[in-house]
């Protein structure tokens, strides 16, 4: 399988962005969460996980956000939880293999089930959405470390346990599997002290 390096994804992100507002937050977002994902990968104990895989999926995942913008240049926040599929649909559009496609959606949360979707309501097809390979649960992981709230910002792992926890105790548990696997990011390592919430 080819795999796409970091300046033809970029380039389908410049395709893709509706405005230079939204390419700037969503491909900075997905370098981010890459630069976390790297910072992990370096453990020994991750040898065996495909590095070359993680970058383009750290860098893809997100690409489905852009399809969420109005012509007002607003995120339609109501129906976010699609951004995934979107983003699947778009990769498909450019004849990415299944392997790139599932990046985008099996990373929302700490991975959606059927039971989710259809207990909760949401705007999705019923299915379970979840990170099976390592490679696709160091992409979603390391995506719960960056916001790209206005302003962006970093999650400490606590502090994400603690959102998450809103959704039921099971997501934090998985999410707790995901941290006993890949460890806590260094996140004072990729930005300004000051930015990095207290643990």
């Amino acid at each position: 399988m080819r795999i796409p390096g970091p300046e033809e994804i970029r380039a389908l992100h410049e395709r893709h962005a509706p405005t230079a507002e939204a390419f700037a937050s969503v491909h900075r977002h997905c370098e981010v969460v890459w630069s976390i994902a790297e910072q992990l990968l370096a453990s020994p104990r991750l040898a065996h996980v495909d590095a070359e895989l993680v970058r383009a999926g750290c860098l893809l995942h997100d690409i489905g956000v852009y399809r969420l913008y109005g012509d007002d240049g607003r995120l339609d926040h109501k129906n976010y939880i699609r951004h995934g599929l979107l983003g699947q649909e778009i990769l498909e559009g450019e004849d990415f293999p299944e392997t790139l496609c599932r990046f985008c959606s099996h990373h929302t949360g700490v991975g959606l089930t059927r039971h989710d979707v259809e207990s909760q309501n949401l705007p999705v097809p019923p299915a379970d959405y979840l990170a099976e390979t390592a490679e696709e649960r160091l992409v979603m992981y390391a995506d719960k470390f960056h916001s790209k709230s206005r302003p962006s910002q970093f999650l400490s792992a606590d502090a994400y346990a603690a959102h998450v926890r809103r959704f039921g105790e099971d997501k934090v548990t998985a999410f707790q599997a995901l941290r006993a696997e890949f460890g806590d990011p260094d996140l004072a390592c990729l930005t300004p002290c000051a930015e990095v919430p207290p643990a």
